[in-house]
């Protein structure tokens, strides 16, 4: 590889996926790297360990199929060499279609990437101010102080909203009789065995109307922060979705489309999923059942729904801060200051949402850094790439009403023709962004030369 002309140290603060990816994609272009983590020196509210890259809320980073917005995300990535996307890809766990992994396996892989690296320098402590050359990357929970120092020099208040996880249970303490191993139409079934990847709770109609009762109806946890909270869709607490309608939750993370009780033969009225946390099988997330209930009000509530009566919870769940930047009403195309080109930022500190789409900026971040450091333009994927899309709405979103977003179909450029058939039209539209992919990083290796 070419190195860097410049023989400053680079900056990362925060070792979450974003800061890891990023870090590591310039300590792979020659860049020596310094990677500021504050844990454990100074705690967050979500955070059980100081390895780096934990999650904190899913275990899974959601669709692998290039027909799926997420899927074709990882497909870019992959291409880009997505250093995240391996460490996931070696703790993978049964899920589906989904790339699910066992997080203890997961963060450590990383953790070991990381700080081996012989680029690397990994720092415990926390950063208060915005250092140059130097990515930001400390995601929802970025510490008060550096929070102050990045509204001070954006000139803009950063916006917040709060993030519900989802409580675990133990699989010795589901009730086997009552639940069934199943996915939606039998499409996927767990790796070497005939079983499916998710155990499903079914409810008949009192059963249903009996546990929205309970919702609705649990204490919760208050302050006047929580008073009115701007909640992000993808993550709305379950009790927030119920209030929506008493049908809300049956249409939507409950809903039973494709899953036949193979007991009875019928669809139930309503199903609760589990997702498989760990490899061995031990752990099991209730999906669409983020909370910001009460632990007493999580284990009467939840232990509402058939085969988890006897529910052990290995981890309740819970609501935590998640602050972002106003992207773009105060950054540059490539996510850096104004009027400073390599003072980056990251992650969901600037607007996307998810673990995929985090990571990939930290990838993106990484690369471009590396490249302004060697005297050329930092360079952004075609908007006809998922990447390229998501990087265009951190850009042209409309600031007084900017929201985090995901990868989703809706980013990127159309077909030059209409397509009806959704599915084909998402294939089409998978093909057409991963070959313009390729295009994009061959000029840029004829360029690099």
């Amino acid at each position: 590889m070419v190195l860097p002309r410049s023989s400053l140290l680079v900056h990362v603060v925060g070792g979450g996926l974003a800061g890891s990816e990023a870090a590591y994609q310039l300590a792979e272009r020659g860049v020596s790297v310094v990677l500021h983590e504050m844990r454990p020196v100074r705690e967050t509210p979500a955070h059980k360990t100081d390895r780096l890259a934990e999650l904190v809320c899913s275990n899974t980073f959601k669709s692998t199929e290039v027909s799926n917005a997420h899927g074709l995300l990882k497909a870019e990535m992959r291409a880009m060499g997505s250093m995240i996307l391996q460490a996931a890809d070696d703790a993978r766990v049964p899920g589906g279609s989904a790339l699910a992994v066992d997080r203890d396996l997961f963060s450590a892989a990383v953790h070991e990437r990381v700080t081996s690296h012989p680029r690397i320098q990994v720092v415990r402590e926390e950063v208060t101010t915005l250092p140059s050359p130097g990515i930001i990357a400390t995601g929802p929970l970025t510490s008060d102080a550096l929070a102050a120092a990045i509204r001070e020099r954006l000139g803009v208040e950063s916006l917040a909203f709060y993030d519900a996880i989802a409580p675990i249970v133990s699989a010795d303490s589901i009730d086997g009789s009552i639940v069934w191993r199943a996915s939606r139409y039998d499409r996927e079934t767990m790796a070497g065995t005939e079983e499916g990847a998710y155990i499903n709770c079914p409810m008949n109609r009192e059963e249903y109307a009996a546990f929205i009762d309970a919702l609705t109806t649990a204490d919760q946890h208050h302050g006047h922060e929580f008073d009115t909270v701007p909640y992000f869709e993808g993550c709305m607490p379950i009790e927030e979705m119920a209030r929506r309608g008493r049908d809300t939750l049956r249409f939507g993370p409950m809903k039973p489309v494709g899953l036949r009780d193979p007991r009875t033969g019928h669809i139930p009225y309503a199903v609760v999923q589990l997702r498989m946390e760990d490899r061995a099988g031990q752990m099991w997330n209730l999906v669409g059942c983020q909370t910001r209930m009460r632990i007493p009000e999580q284990q009467r509530v939840f232990r509402l729904i058939p085969g988890l009566a006897d529910a052990e919870f290995l981890r309740y769940g819970s609501i935590h801060r998640n602050s972002y930047v106003n992207s773009p009403a105060s950054l540059t195309p490539h996510l850096s200051l104004r009027d400073d080109p390599q003072m980056m930022f990251a992650g969901q500190l600037t607007g996307v949402e998810g673990y995929t789409e985090s990571s990939a900026t930290g990838l993106l971040a990484g690369i471009n850094l590396a490249r302004m450091l060697n005297g050329e333009e930092p360079a952004m994927p075609p908007t006809t790439t998922m990447l390229g899309a998501l990087y265009r709405y951190l850009r042209e979103a409309d600031p007084r009403h900017f929201q985090p977003m995901n990868a989703n179909f809706g980013l990127v450029d159309e077909l030059p023709e209409p397509v009806r058939d959704k599915r084909l039209k998402r294939e089409m539209l998978a093909g057409r962004a991963l070959a313009e992919l390729g295009a994009w990083l061959d000029q840029m290796a004829v360029a690099h030369r």
